[in-house]
């Protein structure tokens, strides 16, 4: 079944307080990588989640603090490279206690603990997961854990990271886009976002086809601020599905806000959350 539009913004009680707009918890970063959590850390608070949280390794803390004091940090022990390590996942499956949903990758980088410590979140958090960027691509390396999962889940790769994960030439997800992404939802029992031009949001038995963004959004750093978007509505009591639809939806709404006053060939990420706000006057 294909939706022909996106669905309503989460609903927003006046007597709320931060813990009834949602408790996000962001894991990435890395030495060198502190801009794309915390970019996914703001776009989660321009979302309207409550409290925002970003594990990211110690050395980088200061760096991701200094970016925006409205988030909270959560130091994590890392190897040499300024990566997080394996004995971090203890205490990242304690902290994700109390949490409304995590969101996994931005700037995570590579290697071997890595790959641990997503395949064991992936697993076992019951939560909902947002994954992306480096949590992706760590998947994509066990794809036999795909299906095994103790919560709903949301994947976001573009078609270099889907081929990836589905062992697929580009080309040939290109040509069978909305099949491929439908197909893989329904067998790992998952929400896919395929990001691209006309991105395609599916659950496996919905569709959702994004119609609005433009090639200034094709710029690193953008698809670090959709998963703190996506977060943040997940957050806010939405399912994943219409979650990651009205997040694709407002993101690329955003986006031509912004390509309307800056044009697309000057626009970098972060002027995606300038005009987060003007995108979401737009929509309530």
């Amino acid at each position: 079944m294909n939706d022909s539009s996106p669905p309503k913004p989460p609903a927003r009680p006046k007597t709320g307080h931060k813990g009834t707009y949602g408790r996000v918890m962001i894991i990435g970063g890395s030495f060198g990588m502190s801009g794309s959590v915390s970019l996914t850390g703001v776009a989660a608070l321009r979302s309207g989640a409550g409290l925002v949280f970003l594990a990211v390794p110690r050395s980088i803390v200061s760096i991701v603090a200094a970016f925006e004091p409205s988030y909270m940090t959560i130091p994590l022990p890392e190897d040499e490279w300024g990566v997080i390590d394996g004995s971090a996942i203890q205490q990242l499956i304690e902290e994700a206690e109390g949490k409304d949903v995590i969101a996994l990758g931005p700037g995570l980088n590579q290697s071997s603990e890595v790959d641990e410590l997503v395949t064991t979140m992936y697993r076992t958090t019951l939560q909902p997961m947002v994954v992306d960027a480096d949590g992706l691509n760590s998947l994509a390396r066990f794809p036999e854990q795909l299906s095994e999962h103790n919560g709903p889940r949301v994947l976001t790769p573009h078609p270099g990271e889907f081929a990836r994960l589905t062992g697929q030439s580009i080309d040939a997800i290109q040509e069978n886009r909305e099949a491929s992404a439908t197909r893989f939802a329904r067998e790992h029992d998952l929400t896919l976002v395929l990001k691209g031009p006309a991105t395609i949001v599916t659950d496996g038995i919905q569709t959702y086809v994004n119609t609005n963004g433009n090639s200034g959004m094709g710029t690193g750093g953008t698809g670090d601020i959709l998963t703190g978007i996506i977060s943040a509505l997940i957050a806010q009591k939405m399912s994943p599905y219409s979650a990651a639809s009205f997040g694709v939806y407002l993101h690329g709404l955003a986006g031509d806000l912004a390509a309307n006053e800056l044009t697309e060939p000057a626009m970098i990420a972060s002027d995606l959350l300038r005009f987060l706000p003007a995108a979401w006057k737009q929509v309530i």
